[in-house]
């Protein structure tokens, strides 16, 4: 006889500590799942409480809260013939990042989370207690493993452990954060998993923004020869449904001589125990599912949909409707409005031009025809009196002191006042507009440019920049951000005929140094290997290294690379040593 099931993955967007809102979304999924007749549906990882949950989860009222939101879930499962897995915070003698397992109105079994992420930007450990109970259920007949993100990307993990205790099909819940190339790797490391334990792969991630993270979907389902089967959209909540055909996990194990030599020789060092939730299958006809293709957009489609989401869910979910930027003409102002008119749409973004007596006359063209293009409202605003005031006012303190980048500084200043009286008055949230290769050099005002609610593009180095406005132009099917904002030299406009040059060298030459110092941590000698140039490489590490105080001080923006600053990179401020 043959044997299906039917499999059900909610890519889920949940709002931390929203347990009312979640718990809404979470019952519509059941419901839409229970209409399609899925035996077997997964939830993202903490979808009760949203991830990641950091120091609420010392608050005893946030625990509680998460307990009684699956409560509910077990309670709306009644009369259903389908089994759930649901993401919650388990609290007994400590916290457990765990999984629910629900069916028809009961709580069946708990699993507690065994390997524990704490790099980058995960702190696990300060809030989890690891679990050592390896827990494989049968859901009419089939063996089901359900394990929590991290848990799968161990060779000899739990996977491997259920999968020798008779687990047909690992459920693996996630909320694993994106960063660019990250899905790939993601896609490697599950099909090695289901080709070695000969098992089905069912990898559910969370989607959404939170803070600095941004979580993608992008779930798979993947054969026990390592084959996508499924997969879930990217940047967008889904209900991934597929039939699993469990024969062809029967008959690979059958000619796999390894299956018999590693189950025989399995000595297992965590308890493994075997729990029946659903002894049967439903017998209900079920409805034939309608196709899905999912395509993967790559680079630099899925960085843009990140930058998107990310700026979309920060807004939204801090309660904002209404964004403002301040629009010069150059390419990074003018990609983060067009990714925020993207996001929230045009009604609800506006932006402010402050040119002054350096501005070009092309920088304010551009900026006008930008927001002609996006069908947005713009302010202008110069600077020039004010400007002029702020020197008067400081003449007599100055005197005698020759003109430097105080009085450079001062024009950014006043442009970062004006954009926060603005948020003031109008309560529209302030976005920042610089970029990676700007924070790391410290090539920013302090309570100037570097002002704002959210940054946008702040893990966005300058290079990519280009590679992402003109994706958009692509998908435009014209020069949306003007081509003279895209070819014109970069310069910050605050003194006569001033090139960022004069400061930075080439961005093509100064991000690949970026990467290596910022996110690989090669060493000032490495990169002078890389360069060819000890005086540019050392100068580099020295801006990097003495523009500390000024990250601390931006606003949060969204993580696209494989090491952003902020939570992912901690260095500390004080600290005498150096590599240059």
């Amino acid at each position: 006889m043959v044997r299906r099931l039917r499999l059900g993955m909610v890519q889920l967007n949940t709002t931390v500590g929203d347990f009312a809102g979640n718990a809404v979304k979470i019952q519509e999924a059941i419901d839409r799942a229970g209409a399609l007749g899925v035996d077997l549906l997964a939830f993202p990882e903490l979808a009760t409480c949203g991830y990641p949950p950091e120091d609420l989860l010392f608050k005893t009222r946030f625990i509680e809260e998460n307990i009684s939101c699956r409560n509910r879930i077990v309670q709306y499962s009644a009369g259903r013939e389908m089994v759930i897995v649901l993401g919650f915070v388990d609290a007994q003698e400590d916290l457990y990042n765990a999984a629910a397992i629900i069916h028809n109105g009961k709580l069946v079994d708990v699993y507690h989370k065994m390997f524990l992420p704490n790099y980058g930007v995960f702190d696990e450990l300060r809030y989890f207690r690891a679990g050592s109970r390896v827990p494989v259920y049968t859901v009419g007949g089939v063996g089901i493993g359900v394990n929590i993100c991290e848990d799968i990307w161990y060779e000899a993990g739990p996977s491997t452990l259920q999968a020798y205790s008779g687990a047909e099909i690992i459920v693996n819940i996630n909320a694993s954060p994106y960063h660019y190339g990250k899905s790939k790797q993601r896609e490697r490391m599950l099909a090695a998993r289901a080709t070695d334990n000969v098992v089905i792969i069912a990898y559910n991630n969370l989607v959404g923004g939170q803070d600095e993270l941004v979580f993608d979907g992008n779930s798979m389902v993947l054969d026990e020869k390592g084959k996508v089967m499924a997969r879930g959209r990217q940047f967008a909540e889904d209900l991934v449904v597929v039939d699993l055909d469990l024969e062809g996990v029967f008959r690979t194990r059958l000619h796999d001589p390894r299956w018999r030599r590693e189950s025989l020789l399995g000595s297992p060092k965590s308890e493994v125990v075997k729990i029946v939730a659903a002894e049967t299958l439903s017998a209900k006809p079920r409805l034939p599912l309608p196709a899905q293709q999912v395509e993967e957009k790559g680079f630099p489609g899925e960085v843009y949909d990140a930058l998107v989401l990310g700026t979309r869910d920060y807004v939204q979910k801090n309660g904002f409707k209404k964004v403002v930027i301040g629009l010069s003409g150059g390419v990074d102002s003018s990609l983060v409005t067009t990714i925020a008119v993207d996001a929230l749409g045009k009604e609800n973004v506006v932006a402010v031009a402050m040119p002054s007596q350096y501005s070009s006359a092309g920088s304010l063209t551009d900026a006008e025809k930008l927001a002609k293009n996006l069908g947005i409202k713009m302010l202008v605003i110069p600077i020039e009196k004010t400007f002029h005031a702020y020197l008067d006012m400081l003449s007599d303190t100055f005197k005698g002191k020759p003109v430097d980048v105080t009085e450079e500084n001062l024009q950014a200043r006043i442009r970062g006042n004006i954009l926060m009286a603005l948020s003031n008055k109008f309560g529209w949230l302030v976005l920042n507009t610089g970029n990676k290769s700007e924070m790391a050099t410290g090539f920013t005002t302090l309570y100037g440019d570097l002002a704002g609610g959210f940054a946008v593009i702040k893990d966005v180095p300058k290079t990519m920049e280009y590679k992402l406005a003109e994706y958009r132009n692509t998908l435009a099917g014209f020069a949306l951000i003007p081509s003279t904002v895209l070819t014109k030299e970069p310069s910050p406009e605050l003194a006569p005929g001033q090139k960022t040059t004069d400061v930075l060298p080439l961005y093509s030459v100064l991000d690949p140094m970026l990467v290596a110092y910022v996110e690989e941590d090669r060493s000032v000698e490495q990169i002078i290997g890389m360069c060819d140039n000890e005086s540019l490489a050392k100068k580099m590490a020295k801006m990097v290294d003495r523009s500390e105080y000024k990250r601390r001080q931006s606003p949060p923006g969204v993580k696209i690379t494989s090491r952003a600053f902020g939570r992912d990179r901690r260095l500390p401020i004080t600290n005498a040593f150096r590599e240059w």
